[in-house]
């Protein structure tokens, strides 16, 4: 189970051993990343070269300066960080505001999040992570959408929310609350990652909207929960958004958008990158369509989107390592889950399908034709089916 930051510091002084070595591992991770300087990069050179947080932080002067990217200063600061940073100060913020504390072996760290080459090693969140996001598409764009992008955004968030996936984007003005508002309206979940702390909404006129998404999803950021918008940050956290889907549509974006580096990032990461054309004389379509020269898919509906993920959405493991279900199992009735359940391997009957749900011929035949609509399964004749 993961961190529950409110538990953290009260039970520090009187918890059971497993629980104060727990504790103890958690403000060693808080403490490496509160160092000035220990950017991603730098974490995962130091991780690899002592294997823990600890081991970092026990290290001498000597031993960090044979670490790639470890100069004099950043040694110093390393050696001295446990005498000069209060981990316990974050951890108490994070308990009095309903903030968790995630690090990379918690279970609800976000799998995929783990599989990228520089994983925060610390998350903070504020609202719910849970399995099913590990179906997530990201939707972001450039902060000057025109309504031609506006609208398209909201079409596509709002259907793939609809199908059951997780919106992921970053919060900014423009494409990204559209795509948030969209999955909120459809009922959906959708995860906001900031390029700041989780109390320190920027920009400040979307603090409702964080409050909704909270409550529907989540807040997300690498940054203490104080820490100011600071430029820097927000293309760093541009691979957070990436590294939580399993692709990302581009919806709008001019020929030097943050969205653009959001696509760098989902290619190097080995995600899916989506791209949707629009007017062929408008700047915001630019950086769309350079995506598409470069290869991106081309995305007119939700529909282009699930197509493409289908095969990927069934190879996604939640904390327990299944296999999440494909997006449009999540609005299965009870009869489709019925006889979903039990077409089994690379072939099953008609008849085998009829003994083990139960449901009569006709109805089964009826249900396979949904199902095979929905793309969750696939005829191999006129009377035996298969998963994808």
């Amino acid at each position: 189970m993961s961190p529950q930051v409110s538990d953290a510091s009260a039970s520090s002084s009187r918890g059971q051993p497993e629980e104060v070595d727990r504790i103890s591992q958690l403000a060693d991770a808080l403490t490496l990343m509160l160092v000035s300087g220990v950017g991603p990069i730098t974490r995962r050179a130091l991780l690899d070269r002592f294997g823990s947080a600890a081991a970092v932080l026990s290290a001498s002067n000597a031993q960090l300066r044979q670490v790639r990217g470890v100069g004099p200063e950043l040694a110093r600061r390393l050696t001295a960080a446990r005498r000069e940073i209060n981990a316990q100060d974050e951890i108490q913020i994070c308990g009095e505001n309903e903030i968790e504390i995630l690090v990379e072996w918690d279970d609800a760290y976000p799998a995929l999040l783990r599989e990228i080459p520089d994983p925060p090693g610390v998350l903070f969140v504020r609202g719910d992570l849970l399995p099913q996001d590990g179906l997530a598409v990201a939707v972001v764009g450039t902060r000057h959408a025109t309504q031609y992008g506006l609208r398209q955004a909201e079409r596509l968030a709002g259907g793939l929310a609809r199908a059951g996936l997780t919106i992921v984007s970053g919060l900014a003005r423009g494409i990204d609350a559209a795509a948030h508002r969209a999955a909120l309206v459809a009922g959906g979940r959708t995860i906001a990652v900031l390029g700041c702390g989780v109390l320190e909404i920027y920009p400040p006129e979307h603090a409702d909207l964080a409050r909704e998404i909270s409550q529907s999803g989540a807040l997300v950021s690498e940054s203490p929960p104080r820490m100011k918008p600071m430029s820097g940050l927000f293309p760093q956290r541009n691979r957070v958004i990436t590294g939580m889907s399993l692709g990302v549509v581009v919806v709008e974006a001019a020929e030097r958008s943050g969205a653009l580096v959001s696509a760098r990032h989902a290619m190097e990461q080995g995600r899916e990158v989506f791209a949707v054309p629009g007017p062929i004389d408008s700047r915001m379509s630019r950086g769309c369509h350079a995506l598409l020269r470069d290869g991106a898919r081309l995305v007119e509906s939700v529909d282009d989107v699930l197509e493409e993920l289908g095969p990927l959405c069934f190879a996604v493991p939640d904390a327990a390592g299944r296999s999440i279900h494909h997006p449009a199992e999540l609005h299965l009735n009870e009869q489709e889950q019925a006889v979903l359940d039990a077409i089994h391997g690379a072939s099953t009957s008609v008849d085998e399908i009829c003994a083990a749900s139960r449901i009569p011929v006709h109805r089964v035949l009826a249900t396979l034709s949904v199902l095979e609509s929905r793309r969750l399964i696939r005829r191999l004749s006129g009377t035996r089916v298969a998963r994808p």
